[in-house]
């Protein structure tokens, strides 16, 4: 199921669980206009902000985003979608 991120984002409580604070470069979108026109250093962020970032402008979150039992992808990784449709 796809839905638009931008319209539809993923909740608050979600994203607190899928996000892991050492690696938040693998779940916010780098290349995004809003995180230039931010200018934002992913190695001062905390978790809590990037969260607010994203949840105030959900192009920050690295798409697309495959959820699956147990799982998420955050970002163009075809190798792992099928993992994640597997554990189901």
């Amino acid at each position: 199921m796809k839905h638009d991120l931008a319209k539809e984002p993923p909740s608050r409580e979600l994203l607190e669980q899928l996000i892991d604070e050492s690696h938040l470069e693998d779940f916010i979108n780098k290349r995004s206009p809003a995180f230039k026109e931010r200018n934002l250093d992913i190695a001062k962020l905390t978790k809590k902000k990037a969260i607010d970032l994203m949840m105030e402008e959900p192009n920050l979150i690295r798409r697309p985003l495959v959820l699956g039992k147990g799982k998420a992808v955050f970002g163009y990784q075809p190798d792992e979608y099928d993992s994640i449709a597997s554990k189901k």
